[in-house]
């Protein structure tokens, strides 16, 4: 008997030794207390909870999950927004320090930006894209064209075939072309893409022209480039070299009547226009660039990089071919173009072109999506462009672009509704970013981190 005894008394004691059963739900997030904002329809579904686990929305419900959950966030009445698409990005490469890298991509993160799509691109950016997607380094989903491929990089048909073939095999998401490419050139590199099956985007070079660049089948025209141009009458006798600053020079040339058509062209062919129309009013703008310099955002470039930006607005401002009346007429044709484009053409993605002229990582963002406001362009299709607009370019539209049960956990918690207000969207709460919650408070201190450190010598 004394021995049975023992024997209950040791599995006893061996049972209440093992570790207590894991809890449920310990490793899912709870956002509760919100409003969801339907990019999609354009309305809101109010007074939500949303449940995330493994990087992914897994509820999405209107009565309060019970359980228990590794982190809760209340969002005392916010409103959810899916993550934001930079179209137009740049990130820098070596000889850029590591952490200065970093810093950029938190830059685009502090400005709800969860996805860029980098248009310059460099070797060292398919290691970075590939780090941030395991989460070794924090920062947005990577989309990452080639190397440039200009006049310069691909100057006979053979060239452009071989470099088109290298950057398909390397891994790049995409080709980016820039000015300068003759059109032979630019049909081989084209012919090689399509036998690749690699995209190409960005600017229209002079030789090529948008009508011949649109029924080459452009995945992206960036800045609108060519569009001007092309409404100069073919009788005008003008140089096509001689075009100036995205067609500036021919700003007086140009037929508003022809915009239909070539609106119509952009639609038929299905190519997506990104306006960085941010860019125009900054840098070309007749600004000053004192008060440019003076906005907050500022603070977390390097004085290097601020001077430069200064001397090039300077210079500008002091050509004698810049007229700030010509100006005025050229921004008019552009906030045109841009209307009809996003209500006629095959649509829209919203891009800033940064790091470029005083246009930061992140905020520059929240500039473009003004300037939009400007050219006539309601919230829900500015919140479009940069949300559904580029899950459906990238063909991702399953994996995020929405708040749906099963996508991608990317979404911002706002104060206030964006679809009545879109500067709603420049006071975030906090960052869901692959299922990591990032609050206000830890954005804020990293931000401090970035401006100290953009401050110190010898930092670029």
């Amino acid at each position: 008997m004394m021995k049975i005894y023992w024997h209950l008394l040791l599995l006893f004691l061996s049972l209440s030794c093992k570790e207590p059963p894991q809890k449920e739900f310990s490793n899912r997030t709870l956002v509760k207390n919100v409003h969801i904002v339907d990019v999609e329809k354009g309305i809101v579904d109010e007074n939500r909870h949303i449940v995330v686990e493994a990087e992914r929305i897994l509820e999405i419900t209107d009565v309060l999950p019970s359980g228990e959950f590794h982190t809760e966030i209340d969002g005392q009445g916010a409103y959810v927004v899916p993550g934001l698409t930079e179209m137009h990005a740049h990130i820098p490469s070596p000889p850029t320090a590591e952490n200065r890298i970093e810093e950029t991509l938190f830059l685009y993160l502090s400005g709800g930006i969860t996805t860029i799509r980098g248009m310059l691109g460099h070797p060292y950016h398919l290691e970075l894209r590939e780090a941030v997607q395991k989460g070794n380094i924090l920062g947005p989903r990577i989309f990452t064209s080639s190397p440039s491929l200009n006049g310069n990089t691909v100057q006979t048909p053979e060239e452009a075939m071989k470099k088109v073939s290298q950057y398909a095999a390397e891994g790049y998401d995409f080709l980016k072309i820039h000015p300068g490419i003759q059109r032979d050139v630019f049909d081989s590199l084209v012919t090689a893409a399509r036998q690749a099956g690699i995209p190409f985007a960005g600017h229209v070079p002079v030789e090529v022209g948008v009508r011949h660049a649109l029924e080459s089948g452009y995945a992206t025209i960036d800045h609108v480039d060519g569009y001007l141009e092309g409404l100069v009458p073919g009788d005008a006798g003008v140089n096509p070299a001689e075009n100036g600053f995205f067609g500036f020079n021919f700003t007086r040339l140009a037929d508003t009547s022809g915009i239909k058509d070539l609106v119509a062209l952009t639609r038929k062919q299905q190519v997506w226009v990104v306006p960085t129309q941010t860019l125009f009013e900054r840098w070309f703008a007749p600004t000053r660039a004192d008060s440019l310099l003076a906005q907050p955002e500022m603070k977390y470039m390097t004085p290097a990089t601020l001077a430069n930006w200064k001397r090039i607005k300077e210079e500008q401002l002091r050509d004698p071919s810049w007229d700030p009346e010509q100006w005025a007429l050229f921004d008019h044709i552009r906030l045109r173009l841009i209307q009809e484009l996003a209500r006629n053409g095959h649509g829209l993605l919203l891009g800033s072109d940064a790091p470029q002229l005083f246009n930061v990582p992140g905020f520059s963002l929240h500039r473009e999506i003004a300037a939009m406001d400007r050219a006539g362009l309601t919230p829900e299709e500015i919140l479009r462009m940069g949300t559904l607009a580029p899950a459906q370019f990238f063909g991702a539209e399953a994996e995020w672009g929405t708040i749906d049960i099963g996508k991608a956990a990317d979404f911002l918690l706002v104060d206030t509704n964006p679809l009545k207000d879109l500067t709603a969207l420049r006071q975030m709460k906090g960052l869901m970013l692959q299922g990591k919650w990032l609050s206000r408070d830890f954005i804020n201190q990293k931000l401090a981190e970035i401006a100290e450190n953009a401050a110190k010598p010898n930092n670029d």
